[in-house]
């Protein structure tokens, strides 16, 4: 008998992420992390809106939000040449408390239910540990280090050591590497990276400065870039008492002088940390082998412009998490997790693509930087108009694709019902609610004020507004003979029909995902519900 159904390898926020969805489902899980603690680096800040709609699935998202940036906090972003001069520009983002007033005010599917929360890595991370160490499905193991793997066909056995150097094992049906960059899992499937892998080599300090936040005299944000020949970029951080700083210098000495060359103000602080990265863009060749998968950084690296890392790897765990479930609990076919790889490493090169024209964007306005870019003259302001014209154009690719983040679509899935022609573009940075098969059903507010989303189940959905019209008992027949777990939701909201594009019903996945809409029962019920759970590719059909 196996220790436990899942092991995943890495206790970053996607492993720990995997860890609390699977038990979401009632799925057993050991969660193996070589280091002691939490790594206590910020590698990420921000959770978009998708991610936090799946916190919110998940029950976690309150949570989430009182650890983070307070909800008042402004998430400008400034081109600046210092935190004491006129900036270059500015871009005005709501705080959490604004977009939730504005998701409120509208009701017409452009909007995600939650909106997005800065929160640090080195915040993240331990309050999901702790969350999963008090579930009783998870075990969660810090100090035992991943050494390999074995595919038994039937079961995995996964050995690593433990912080003393003893080694142990355990067993269980399936394996996931969520254990980053240089994942040990990806390397021993053999799986190569492709893209370009070495671009531009930053350092990142990490400093804490109590009182900075508050005497910033441009004005409060999130992201100051900084104008230079360095590419210099000030992040504030989750508790505004710490900021990283991300410059390209010859020696890591240099970190602390810049930071106070950049504050250009008196300040007290402490160096907590520098260190060194490169940029890269990569994605994995495959996302697994037999009952082995990799997700998060193990399958793909972004550059953080988009914050396009942590995220991707959360959605690539959320779907792999209910496919897991549906083939541990017997109703899920072959096709299954094997969809898995055709579904997320469709949106790995999609969200690389997005980071890379981001970066992209920002190269090009910091190529505008002249040295007299601070001078008080005509050449000077010529300089500055010119980079801020720049910006206003390509820093957008960075901070305004909620289409990326939350529009995504699963083209030629196996376990989506197809329609005929191409479908709204996917790779649209600009989000635009749609119930074509595919697309995560779009955000609602009900009548009654609540949120549709909030009403559907973890299993399958068939989610109707025809008053009952329509016989839709075939459909759920076959969904029962398969035993896939179903719900039947039904509203009375005309105004629900309107915006999701006259359509009354709809069968929804675990994730939220669309299978298929119509205004009558699918014409082969069997053989829908047998794409919906894997039993059927789409290409044998």
């Amino acid at each position: 008998m196996n220790d436990t159904q899942v092991i995943v390898v890495g206790a970053g926020p996607v492993g720990l992420t995997l860890s609390l969805a699977l038990s979401d489902m009632g799925v057993r899980c050991i969660l193996l992390e070589r280091n002691e603690a939490p790594s206590g680096l910020p590698k990420m800040e921000r959770c978009n809106a998708r991610t936090m709609e799946i916190y919110r699935r998940l029950g976690i998202v309150d949570q989430i939000r009182a650890a983070g940036l307070p909800a008042d906090c402004p998430m400008d972003v400034f081109v600046v040449t210092s935190l004491v001069e006129k900036p270059i520009l500015r871009l005005p983002y709501g705080s959490v408390k604004d977009c939730q007033e504005d998701i409120a005010a509208h009701n017409d599917g452009t909007r995600t239910l939650e909106p997005y929360q800065l929160i640090s890595q080195y915040t993240l991370e331990p309050l999901l540990k702790n969350i999963a160490e008090n579930d009783p499905n998870v075990d969660v193991r810090f100090g035992c280090e991943f050494i390999r793997f074995e595919d038994n066909d039937d079961h995995v056995v996964a050995h690593f050591r433990h912080s003393d150097g003893s080694e142990d094992s355990c067993s269980a049906d399936y394996l996931v590497g969520c254990d980053g960059a240089r994942s040990p899992v990806r390397k021993q499937l053999g799986i190569e990276f492709s893209g370009p892998g070495e671009m531009l080599t930053m350092c990142q300090a990490l400093f804490r400065c109590d009182d900075l936040f508050e005497r910033i005299p441009i004005g409060k944000g999130r992201h100051y870039h900084v104008c230079d020949d360095q590419a210099g970029f000030v992040i504030v951080q989750d508790d505004t008492r710490h900021f990283t700083l991300h410059a390209v210098v010859d020696d890591e000495a240099e970190m602390p002088k810049l930071f106070e060359k950049i504050v250009a103000m008196p300040i007290e602080y402490e160096t907590l940390y520098i260190g060194r990265w490169t940029q890269r863009l990569l994605v994995a060749d495959r996302y697994g082998a037999g009952r082995v998968f990799i997700a998060g950084d193990s399958a793909h690296l972004v550059i953080p412009t988009g914050g396009l890392g942590m995220n991707t790897g959360v959605g690539d765990v959320i779907d792999l998490a209910w496919k897991l479930q549906g083939t541990l609990a017997g109703w899920g076919g072959e096709q299954l997790l094997a969809s898995y790889e055709i579904e997320r490493r469709q949106i790995g090169v999609r969200n690389v693509a997005a980071s890379g024209r981001a970066n992209a964007g920002r190269r090009e306005w910091r190529a505008a930087w002249r040295p007299e870019i601070r001078d008080q003259t005509p050449e000077g302001e010529k300089v500055r108009a010119n980079v801020a014209e720049i910006a206003n154009r390509e820093q957008r690719k960075t901070n305004e694709i909620l289409g990326i983040e939350a529009g995504y679509r699963y083209v030629e899935s196996p376990l989506i019902s197809a329609e005929p022609g191409e479908g709204p573009d996917p790779n649209n940075p600009d989000y635009v609610p749609t119930t074509w098969p595919g697309f995560r059903l779009p955000h609602l507010w009900l009548a009654d004020g609540s949120a549709i989303h909030d009403h559907l189940s973890k299993g399958y959905i068939l989610l109707r507004f025809d008053n009952n019209r329509e016989d839709m008992s075939a459909l759920i027949d076959a969904l029962k003979q398969l035993g896939a777990p179903l719900e039947i939701i039904a509203f009375d909201d005309a105004h629900a029909v309107e915006v999701y594009e006259g359509y009354e019903l709809f069968l929804l996945r675990p994730d939220l995902h669309i299978v298929w809409r119509g205004n009558q029962p699918p014409p082969d019920p069997g053989r829908l519900c047998a794409i919906a759970t894997g039993h059927q590719a789409l290409e044998s059909a």
